[in-house]
């Protein structure tokens, strides 16, 4: 099998080789528990129009090849791009023409996810939520919206709490949920002092809040930036560019994904002359700040 072909083949296919199911699927995309470590919520995303897959936990992605040579690896086998190459060969039927599913423009398409409405945290379900990761309402409703939106394809109305991002879109989170209405982006905000010193860098919406909460509901007074995805990093750059800040202090989370994320930060800091300043130590031996928030109320 040629590279050419071996790129078509649909890349929930192969994960079907490897006994792997999405979690949630949709013609546009398919989400799965991470086939490279073990986790409860499903961050390895397979867009089915561009047949290419993103691991957000360890911010990695690529076509089938490189999905097939990661997982030979993860198994002690060769994983040259001809062993993956042989391997295609062998385990999907090369009398097929494969294509990725549905390609066609998506600027035609409408989105899945249709907004419906903005208002405050009335409902009951998101309240629970918020308790569960320790953040009172009074916290979060300096920062999060209600948000209500249609999944087109059920047809059913979902509530999810919303954080809006620099692209005047939505981060949405519930207990089912993590997903963006519109286009994903960092959110900006502003620090209680005047052209303050320093920059705070945080990964989720969750970890912000579990600061706050831990400062009686008082706000930073240097500038924030939540990232929402490690993709997004290198979208602090014009934020940072020339602004003067002279600290930067990182909250990113004590796994594989943030140690890779680090050096990425620090390049971005050492350009503009900003200290480099990691906060993890305040959250070990816990995954991120939220979970050690969590655990520090026994919740």
């Amino acid at each position: 099998m040629n590279i050419e072909k071996a790129k078509t083949i649909p890349i929930a296919r192969i994960l079907e080789k490897f006994n792997l199911k999405p979690i949630r699927s949709s013609d546009k995309e398919h989400w799965y528990l991470s086939p490279f470590r073990t986790e409860k919520t499903p961050s390895f995303h397979v867009h089915n129009h561009k047949n290419l897959w993103f691991d957000f936990g360890e911010a990695t992605g690529g076509d089938s090849i490189k999905l097939v040579q990661i997982l030979l690896k993860q198994q002690g086998n060769d994983n040259s791009v001809s062993e993956a190459l042989k391997w295609l060969d062998n385990n999907t039927d090369s009398n097929i023409q494969y294509h990725p599913s549905h390609l066609q423009d998506e600027g035609s398409q409408s989105p899945v996810l249709q907004l419906k409405s903005v208002s405050s945290i009335k409902n009951i379900a998101l309240k629970h939520y918020l308790e569960k990761r320790g953040i009172p309402l009074s916290v979060a409703e300096k920062l999060l919206k209600q948000i209500s939106f249609t999944n087109e394809k059920s047809g059913k109305t979902i509530f999810a709490l919303g954080l809006e991002n620099e692209e005047e879109a939505f981060e949405i989170r519930n207990s089912f949920f993590k997903g963006c209405i519109g286009q994903k982006s960092i959110s900006f905000i502003r620090g209680t002092q005047p052209k303050p010193s320093g920059i705070n860098i945080f990964e989720g919406m969750f970890d912000y809040l579990s600061v706050i909460t831990q400062r009686n509901g008082r706000l930073l007074k240097n500038d924030t930036i939540i990232l929402n995805s490690l993709n997004c990093l290198k979208q602090i750059v014009p934020y940072v560019k020339d602004y003067g800040y002279k600290f930067g202090y990182t909250w990113l989370d004590n796994d594989l994904a943030g140690k890779k994320a680090t050096p990425k930060l620090l390049e971005i800091f050492k350009s503009e002359n900003i200290a480099f300043c990691p906060m993890n130590s305040l959250y070990q031996p816990y995954k991120d700040v939220n979970a050690a928030h969590i655990a520090k109320l026994e919740l």
